[in-house]
């Protein structure tokens, strides 16, 4: 991508039909670390890759608890993710204040999408440039996994991953999804563990300090499961010697005509 005439404004259409500094916040969550989801018939996992801008420095969060029943995971820009975030717990809380109920994660995914996509319309904001994978549980219509998009689309899975080096670990979720729903809650922790392991950069690799989990599900609220917790579940997969990198070594070629052929491309 390079600078041109057409990209001076988020409602100026190209020749193409194309928007492209949409297309730019879509590059962004492209470039964020790794995230990646799942789900059974009783539970959603999230799993993420914390980065470090130093080593004297901590790991930037990844993972955010909206409320008892719904979470997030982020792949972009880490501070329009907290906006978007804070603004999902206000909703949340507005609900449960005026029904006495936990709001509904499809009403709140719909309205996060359109919060998206007011942006693209809009010369005076910029598209937000980050990307969300939403897990749920809702008691009436149970596990939940949405994906969210810069350009406004959200899309339900029963797995997916967002990020850099994202190709793995989607090559692992596509491989074993099928499995994915009757398994328990630590065999998809395990299975998201494995996913992430191929999406550590370079010589790598994943660890307590840079991997978190979290789990929703019937009958428990959301957790985070990171550092001393995690542990136990990177030993088990030490043990097995295994990750998503042996399922797809020659993804790093492919990465770039993949994506652009992507399911989040924007809709005409």
């Amino acid at each position: 991508m390079f600078r041109n005439q057409y990209d001076t404004d988020v409602t100026v259409w190209s020749p193409e039909g194309r928007l492209l500094q949409v297309e730019y916040a879509m590059e962004s969550v492209k470039q964020g670390s790794a995230c990646v989801g799942m789900r059974s018939s009783s539970h959603t996992v999230l799993g993420a890759l914390k980065r470090s801008v130093s080593e004297l420095s901590s790991h930037q969060k990844k993972i955010i608890e909206i409320d008892d029943h719904i979470g997030i995971g982020i792949a972009g820009l880490t501070a329009d993710a907290r906006s978007l975030a804070k603004w999902m717990m206000n909703e949340c809380l507005n609900h449960k204040y005026v029904y006495g109920t936990p709001m509904p994660s499809s009403r709140l995914v719909t309205d996060l999408a359109d919060r998206h996509q007011r942006t693209t319309q809009t010369y005076v904001r910029r598209p937000y440039g980050v990307g969300l994978l939403v897990a749920s549980y809702d008691e009436k219509t149970g596990p939940h996994l949405y994906q969210t998009c810069p350009s406004g689309n959200i899309y339900e899975y029963y797995a997916s991953a967002i990020g850099a080096r994202s190709q793995s670990g989607r090559t692992y979720l596509e491989k074993h999804y099928e499995s994915f729903e009757e398994a328990s809650k630590d065999d998809l922790i395990m299975h998201a563990l494995r996913a992430l392991a191929g999406c550590v950069t370079g010589d790598g690799e994943l660890t307590r300090d840079n991997g978190s989990i979290a789990v929703v599900g019937k009958g428990e609220s959301f957790i985070l499961i990171e550092g001393d917790e995690l542990q136990p579940y990177l030993d088990r997969l030490e043990l097995e010697g295994g990750g998503a990198a042996d399922a797809d070594e020659d993804d790093d070629d492919d990465d770039d005509e993949e994506e652009k052929t992507d399911a989040m491309e924007t809709e005409q």
